[in-house]
């Protein structure tokens, strides 16, 4: 497991009495291959050469099923003489790359002073490695403060737990970052923003691996952009952050039957909606702020929007919201959801399988629902909404597994985000007036103009124009 912290909190850690009073300390320096076209780090494969003092050792490592602080990856390493890599049978490189192999070169170097300390903890055996120090590329560098918790002994709870313990002290974020998408990173430009990535699944995964992969993903898309909000917050990042936890709320809902019968999941869902929410207000004065003149009015939208964003802050810094991601990842890989015998077949059902069936329940929930769409009123056009967001998302999170289809794929859902989005046009017209009212300006001249009230028409008929060609649309898992 993969803990964040800042210098200040690794200090006061250390000087906390939990950790062992000698550390084995170690200076350490490695530097990342790859070729200029970064073949390596696209197919989710590093390769770096690891100095410690006289010894020189060779790793080639290969992502596992997920990167939200809880690491499972395939590892080969080998004992080198100097600092040019071995690219032999011995580990995927050469296989991967075939002639493209000469074309490797440093990309980057990492510079860490490793504290290592062995903790005893539920009667498990953990290591307790802090890194500080620095990765190096180009003219570029980004500082690394970061905890590595390694279970060598005992049950995986006991990792969680003593991470928990440390939480108590100091502040600790799950890491998302390896110190090789840290290097990859310094040679692109300055991120505000991180969307979605691709969900990977594999067709040989049981429903329960795709839920957990799926779940890491979501994970991973909201600590990245929670970063950005805590150290320089942009509109996008937290605009994302909110749809990171939409689809991750969307993958329970999608997911249900896998653990419908177990109320562990309760807790989680109601902390994502209470942290959705938390953020949904500052979000709401983004879209209102967009729509109004310059001038008095603006103005006092803006401050509003200021003080939101200090709320959101406020939000992401508590023990609340670190701890949920703690104990959600923990649910995902450790939880007893896991062990349920009246949902076995479900866990270990082929996900291709589930995938189609979900699809196919999505698909129908939308069609009844957008029936009259063009006569429904606010609440019942929001439930359609939430329907198409779900179906959008499993839609998205399961392409992987239709590859075959992807021009139909394409099809759908381009007429489902159409849907989505004058569904999501209408949804800000119909939340306007709470907005203005909350922030006390409903008196103001300018208001009016706020409440877009001349677009509706129109966003009616394009989503029902939109609803039509999605219900025509060919479906991608059939």
């Amino acid at each position: 497991m993969k803990l964040d912290l800042t210098g200040a909190a690794a200090d006061a850690l250390e000087a906390a009495g939990i950790l062992p009073q000698t550390p084995k300390i170690r200076q350490m320096r490695a530097v990342y291959h790859d070729t200029p076209e970064q073949d390596l780090a696209q197919a989710g494969v590093s390769l770096r050469i690891r100095a410690a003092g006289d010894e020189r050792i060779q790793t080639v490592k290969a992502d596992g099923a997920g990167n939200t602080g809880l690491f499972a990856r395939s590892e080969w390493e080998t004992p080198v003489d100097g600092d040019a890599p071995i690219l032999d049978d011995t580990s995927p490189v050469k296989a991967l790359l075939g002639n493209r192999i000469q074309a490797i070169t440093p990309q980057f170097a990492v510079h860490v002073e490793r504290r290592a300390w062995v903790v005893t903890q539920e009667d498990a055996e953990i290591e307790v490695v802090l890194d500080r120090g620095e990765v190096l590329g180009g003219d570029r560098r980004d500082a690394i403060c970061e905890l590595e918790l390694e279970l060598k002994e005992g049950a995986p709870a006991a990792l969680f737990a003593l991470a928990r313990k440390i939480d108590d002290i100091v502040p600790v974020r799950l890491g998302v970052l390896t110190k090789a998408e840290r290097g990859y990173r310094l040679a692109e430009p300055v991120r505000s923003v991180f969307k979605a990535e691709p969900v990977a699944l594999d067709a040989e995964m049981t429903a329960a691996q795709a839920f957990q992969h799926i779940a890491q993903a979501c994970l991973r898309q909201f600590r990245l952009n929670e970063a950005v909000l805590l150290a320089d917050p942009t509109t996008e990042a937290l605009h994302q952050a909110r749809v990171a936890l939409r689809r991750l709320r969307s993958a329970f809902s999608i997911f249900k039957p896998l653990f419908s019968v177990d109320s562990s999941a309760d807790p989680f869902r109601e902390d994502l909606r209470w942290l959705a929410g938390e953020l949904g207000h500052a979000r709401d004065l983004d879209v209102l702020l967009d729509r109004a003149p310059a001038g008095a009015l603006h103005d006092r939208i803006r401050t509003a929007r200021e003080d939101a964003y200090a709320h959101v802050d406020t939000a992401l810094c508590s023990g609340r919201v670190r701890r949920l991601m703690l104990d959600l990842t923990q649910w995902l890989t450790d939880g007893p959801w896991l062990l349920a015998a009246s949902t076995q077949d479900r866990r270990n059902e082929p996900v291709r399988d589930f995938a189609a069936t979900a699809l196919e329940r999505f698909r129908k929930a939308v069609k009844k629902q957008g029936r009259h769409l063009a006569k429904m009123d606010d609440e019942t056009r929001h439930e359609l909404r939430k329907s198409a967001k779900k179906l959008r998302y499993a839609s998205e999170f399961f392409s992987a597994l239709f590859e075959a289809r992807r021009r139909r794929y394409q099809n759908f859902v381009g007429a489902l985000e159409e849907l989505q989005d004058q569904l999501g046009a209408l949804n800000d017209l119909a939340t306007a007036p709470e907005v203005i009212s909350r922030l006390g300006i409903g008196d103001d001249p300018e208001a009016d103009a706020l409440m877009g009230k001349g677009k509706r028409k129109a966003l009616i008929g394009a989503a029902a124009e939109a609803y039509d060609a999605l219900v025509d649309a060919k479906r991608f898992w059939l």
